[in-house]
């Protein structure tokens, strides 16, 4: 039993309020989810050329400034880096993949959580008021935001299996349920060259969505895929650059519900998570379709 909540700004004037909004939403989830907890945020875009990472480190007092450092001297190229508790943002003017091989040689003990032009990833073990104020929840920014609290019921409580996981850029996926072909997607997205750090089922669904846009579909395209080569039960909120979505399976056992108004979208595991969000008295309420993708794009960057 996992908690899932989403909010998807329509109003761009609400975007300094995102995480004030957003925070009473995640925490009131702790039931569902008491052993970790983490949110995937949009916005704090970097330019065309461009990337921007979100480092977690594994071990406790890690030496970030030594390691950007050293970064910074092997690439020899513009960036800028902030920490957030047990995180970094790190950007930079470089491609994505030579920056990681530096990372994986310097710091192959830190976690790359995301990467792309918008996301960030931030989680961690403990309740997820405790993960809110670690990183400062309340008071960010942004455009939409997807977060999760975890009941661990498969396996260990780890930073590395919290929850939202980023297999692609700016890509980002939360999932209530479990998959039951998991270990052989795993198995053939590998061969795909997908890559996964954790046993977690999640994290494969999140590999699944990677690879089908990989091979040129769209966001609904694969989503559609997702339902015949997705064996289980589930209820996914995704992330992108440009949008948000969720969808759940065909029996749809899992609860969800959503809501919407002139301002935003929001999405939650329950009703309680919703209620604190202004207009939420008018806003149109309803659960989720089995089977049915429900979809919310800005136009393309």
């Amino acid at each position: 039993m996992c908690g899932i909540v989403g909010l998807y700004l329509k109003n761009p004037k609400l975007e300094s309020q995102l995480g004030k909004l957003f925070e009473p939403m995640l925490e009131a989830m702790t039931d569902r989810g008491p052993d970790s907890a983490g949110f995937a945020i949009y916005g704090d875009e970097v330019a065309d050329g461009w990337v921007k990472l979100t480092l977690q480190a594994t071990t406790e007092g890690f030496d970030f400034e030594a390691l950007i450092g050293a970064v910074d001297a092997r690439l020899g190229t513009a960036l800028e880096w902030v920490q957030n508790a047990s995180a970094v943002v790190l950007k930079v003017q470089a491609e994505e993949a030579g920056v990681r091989a530096v990372l994986a040689e310097l710091a192959p003990s830190v976690r790359i959580m995301s990467a792309g032009q918008s996301i960030e990833i931030l989680k961690g073990m403990g309740l997820p008021k405790e993960i809110s104020q670690r990183f400062g929840l309340a008071g960010m920014r942004g455009s939409h935001i997807i977060g999760h609290t975890r009941m661990a019921t498969e396996s260990a409580v780890t930073m590395e299996g919290s929850h939202p996981f980023s297999t692609g850029a700016d890509l980002c996926l939360v999932h209530n349920g479990s998959l039951s072909n998991h270990s052989r997607l795993r198995q053939n997205l590998r061969r795909e060259g997908i890559s996964f750090e954790t046993e977690n089922d999640t994290e494969v669904a999140a590999g699944y969505l990677t690879w089908r846009l990989q091979q040129g579909d769209t966001l609904k395209q694969a989503l559609d895929k997702s339902l015949e080569d997705l064996d289980g039960f589930f209820t996914f909120a995704i992330g992108t650059r440009n949008g948000f979505a969720v969808i759940r399976d065909p029996i749809a056992c899992k609860p969800a519900i959503l809501a919407e108004t002139e301002d935003y979208v929001a999405m939650a595991s329950e009703y309680q998570a919703l209620s604190s969000l202004p207009g939420i008295d008018k806003a149109k309420v309803w659960e989720p379709v089995p089977a049915t993708m429900y979809i919310w794009e800005r136009e393309s960057a």
